[in-house]
């Protein structure tokens, strides 16, 4: 069974409820099971496009076991760590490499766990042989793209947060003639709202082309 968000805050911080899993029931549900004492293996990785949420969970995740969330900027930390997530995995530097390598052992042996997301399946990525076979070892789940159905609920949901009624066509108007990420789609919402504040007009296709066509920063 499909389950959809049932809340879409704006600026609401990145929780499990308020992520929209669509066709990725299974790896959330599997995120939800990745705790102390319960994970099925210490590593889990996720992948896949931009705009799939993939950033979301990880800070869902470590907001919900009290995990370091770090990205691909800064040096890891030195194991051992009870819990511990890590964006974009492609984009580490060697050194970081090892030390990732050296976290997932560190969870195997010494117990702790582990979540990694990238672009790639794990086989695909221009890491060290070692760390890509360290990777693909656990568990490993992609991320897919939204429907336009489950986008639609977003913003609609999105919009109801903000006091704002979308009507169906300008939804289907964005989902036609905007860049399809979800994150983008949000921010063109939340733009929307503003714009029709200042305007003084309510949110219709022709002040959704305005707006668009003044390029305004979102």
């Amino acid at each position: 069974m499909r389950q959809l968000i049932l809340d879409i805050r704006p600026d609401a911080p990145p929780d499990f409820g308020n992520y929209l899993p669509g066709p990725n029931v299974e790896a959330l549900a599997a995120l939800r099971a990745h705790l102390p004492d319960e994970a099925r293996d210490p590593l889990l990785y996720l992948w896949g496009e931009a705009g799939v949420g993939k950033s979301h969970l990880l800070r869902a995740w470590a907001g919900e076991v009290g995990a370091t969330l770090m990205g691909a900027d800064a040096p890891l930390p030195d194991p051992p760590l009870p819990a511990l997530a890590v964006d974009d995995v492609e984009a580490l530097d060697a050194d970081n490499q090892i030390r990732l390598f050296g976290l997932i052992n560190s969870a195997r042996e010494q117990g702790g766990l582990l979540l990694a997301s990238g672009s790639l399946p794990p086989a695909q990525l221009a890491l060290r042989p070692d760390l890509a076979t360290r990777l693909a070892q656990g568990l490993v789940f992609r991320l897919l793209p939204l429907s336009d159905a489950d986008k639609a609920t977003a913003l609609t949901i999105r919009a109801e947060g903000r006091g704002l009624r979308l009507p169906e066509e300008v939804s289907r108007y964005l989902l036609t003639h905007s860049r399809r990420d979800l994150p983008r789609l949000l921010a063109i919402v939340d733009a929307l709202d503003t714009f029709s504040l200042s305007r003084k007009r309510p949110v219709s296709v022709p002040l959704l082309k305005e707006m668009l066509l003044q390029n305004l920063p979102l």
